[in-house]
């Protein structure tokens, strides 16, 4: 067993002096260390070593080892060096005009169907504002008619921080900001991402994005809702969309409808996306709660107006034809590049 270890020594400082660069040395490294390495093959041998000898030879071999390990970082650093001296010192040229082989990336199509409604919303008067994803309580629940221990609460499955603020469960949490900035009459939408603890399927996710939009004004009625959801979406698609209002209830209008699409990706028949209905819930909307306007400082006896939290998340599935939400979260790259390149 000595013999042997002395002669993987001697191997080892002979074939050292031949590492002269980086895949040389990973050949040492595999001769030497590999699974089927010379030391390794010795570890083999110590099975058969008498019991009173396997202790001082396994010490020794595991002594070997470690000076190897050590040779071998020794012999990485020097190489390293020495090649990147001798590119800095290279009189090697590059055509700097030739062109880049890199590929260009893609928009997300959340990214893509947000400045798209944008656009259309802010061609029809409304400004677009930006809002926190971390929010209070008054803001997110208070606010909008949701007082401390109200049921309602409970239809949204929060993220609570240590600090007491939270992750925002949707985006009416910029209403009363909204309001408070701009006073009436006001037109304005909020995109953002929104978080709930949600349990994931295929068109429900617990990070997922929203478009809040506000109009108040005098003589303000649920047909100016109907008619800006119907035109944005008609825009859109580029057609006419089959949209209905279902009756919901939400506190913070009143009276609070659904308003659903005609799911676009199976036309209606039903599919997982739509959970075999052949609608998808787009919308939740309504005439904005008295009570709401009056915390955002507005006369609720002088304006009224309208709100609805478009689902961008949604939408985007139904303009794309993907059947999993959970797609646009997934970092799927062969899903995700097939969108417009940036």
């Amino acid at each position: 067993m000595e013999k042997k270890i002395a002669q993987i020594i001697d191997n080892f400082a002979e074939a050292a002096k031949n590492a002269t660069d980086s895949a040389s040395v990973e050949k040492l490294r595999v001769a030497f260390l590999g699974k089927k390495g010379e030391i390794s093959e010795l570890m083999k041998d110590l099975k058969s070593a008498p019991s009173e000898q396997k202790k001082a030879f396994g010490q020794k071999i595991n002594q070997l080892k470690k000076d190897v390990e050590a040779r071998l970082v020794e012999l990485t650093a020097t190489i390293e060096q020495k090649e990147l001296e001798a590119l800095i010192n290279s009189t090697e040229s590059y055509d700097v005009t030739m062109p880049s082989r890199v590929e260009t990336g893609s928009y997300h199509p959340i990214t893509l169907i947000q400045r798209e409604v944008e656009d259309i919303f802010a061609a029809m008067g409304f400004t677009i504002e930006d809002y926190d994803e971390i929010v209070d309580d008054y803001h997110c629940f208070e606010a909008l008619n949701i007082p401390k221990h109200h049921p309602a609460r409970d239809m949204q499955d929060t993220y609570y921080l240590d600090n007491g603020q939270l992750l925002k469960t949707h985006t009416s949490a910029a209403q009363n900001a909204i309001m408070r900035k701009y006073g009436a009459p006001l037109r304005a939408i909020f995109p953002g991402r929104c978080f709930r603890n949600e349990a994931i399927d295929a068109c429900h996710e617990n990070t997922f994005f929203q478009m809040e939009g506000i109009m108040i004004d005098k003589d303000i009625s649920i047909s100016n809702l109907i008619y800006f959801m119907k035109t944005m979406l008609s825009e859109v698609f580029q057609r006419d969309v089959q949209v209905r209002l279902r009756p919901g209830f939400f506190p913070f209008v009143e009276p609070g409808f659904e308003l659903d699409i005609s799911c676009q990706v199976c036309g209606g028949t039903g599919c997982p996306s739509c959970k075999n209905s052949g609608w998808l819930e787009l919308c939740p909307c309504g005439m904005i709660h008295p009570n709401v306007l009056t915390a955002g400082g507005i006369d609720p006896e002088e304006y009224t107006g309208f709100a609805f939290g478009l689902g961008l998340t949604r939408l985007a599935m139904m303009k794309y034809g993907v059947k999993d939400i959970r797609t646009f979260n997934s970092g799927n790259l062969k899903a995700l590049s097939q969108f417009e390149s940036l």
